[in-house]
């Protein structure tokens, strides 16, 4: 994984960057098994598939999700050959959806490189997104769970109906906190919390401790969607892997623009039906940022992300492994401390 474990003897003597290294670090052998995974299954006779999967998977992603399949996996007893290749799926069904994304939302940037789309074209982008899925069912199948193959495939599921509520809601011009969150639930939340859930099961986890861990994928994937929006308004693109003010460009609600709706004075919200319409002009971001910093909106999305962190903290009560546990807390911790 591009979460990197040091070795054994470099770990006495340096503390790793941030509670991912941490726990990869916990994890090495089993992230070393993923990324080999991940590689393998990308080999196909059609060179084009191996080029545009490779751009995105190679170009410095967390690793996340698959990462908290192996630790929730790890958490319920053991983090075996079958973790392994449901975090490779992860990962898979997370570039899948990326690669769409970029077509949908005509991005410039992925990861800090310039969006596949934009190298081979809209059709090539989609059609290995769609092989990715296909190689990610591969492997939920190998694992031989239909418990395990029902999360995943109904979170791809509820991923692409994400995607179209999202599009529904641009073209209609509608803009509200529940079709905001009903989003969020879908295209981010639905993952962590598959990604999550799988893994406690297939590490052998019992009712409780399978429903707690899904619960903390979910809160985690809120609290990672509402800092990513606040970072969109106040990030560094190289830090971002995408340019400062896209989602503005794009004319995204996220939960800023909600929260600075939701406190609007004189003509705001006219400015921000014209964001949404796309209306707007590239020197009206600046404005758009000097209304965000009035209303507060940023700090407040942020305090919503520590709302989500503390929640999916709670979730993790009924876990057994007091190393684990507090590497995931201070995992979720992190997602809110990187702004700083």
């Amino acid at each position: 994984m591009n979460v990197q474990a040091r070795p054994a003897d470099a770990q006495t003597h340096a503390r790793p960057a941030s509670p991912a290294d941490a726990l990869a670090a916990v994890l090495r052998e089993e992230v070393a098994a993923t990324e080999a995974e991940i590689a393998r299954n990308l080999a196909s006779p059609v060179g084009l598939i191996p080029d545009v999967a490779h751009h995105l998977v190679d170009a410095g992603g967390k690793r996340l999700r698959p990462l908290l399949t192996l630790a929730s996996a790890r958490a319920c007893g053991v983090a075996g050959a079958n973790a392994v290749k449901l975090a490779a799926a992860v990962e898979y069904i997370h570039t899948a959806t990326l690669l769409h994304d970029d077509v949908v939302d005509g991005s410039s940037l992925r990861r800090g490189k310039r969006a596949a789309n934009l190298i081979w074209g809209d059709k090539a982008s989609v059609l290995v997104g769609d092989f990715l899925f296909a190689r990610a069912f591969n492997l939920m199948v190998q694992t031989g769970s239909i418990r395990v193959l029902d999360i995943l495939a109904h979170a791809s599921s509820v991923i692409a109906e994400g995607e179209v509520l999202q599009l529904a809601a641009a073209n209609s011009g509608e803009v509200n906190r529940d079709i905001y969150m009903k989003v969020v639930e879908a295209k981010t939340a639905a993952l962590f919390r598959a990604a999550c859930e799988a893994g406690a099961i297939t590490g052998g986890g019992d009712d409780e401790q399978v429903a707690g861990l899904a619960r903390f994928g979910r809160h985690l994937g809120l609290a990672f969607q509402f800092v990513d929006d606040a970072l969109d308004y106040g990030g560094a693109t190289d830090s971002l892997g995408k340019n400062v003010g896209d989602d503005f460009r794009e004319g995204k609600v996220t939960l800023p623009v909600i929260i600075a709706l939701e406190r609007a004075q004189d003509d705001e919200p006219l400015f921000w039906q014209r964001m949404v319409a796309r209306k707007h002009r590239e020197e009206d971001l600046d404005r758009g940022l000097a209304i965000l910093r009035q209303r507060g909106a940023i700090d407040a999305t942020l305090d919503e992300a520590r709302e989500q962190v503390a929640l999916a903290r709670a979730a993790l009560a009924p876990l057994k492994d007091p190393g684990i546990v507090q590497l995931l807390g201070e995992l979720a911790d992190y997602v809110v401390a990187r702004v700083n």
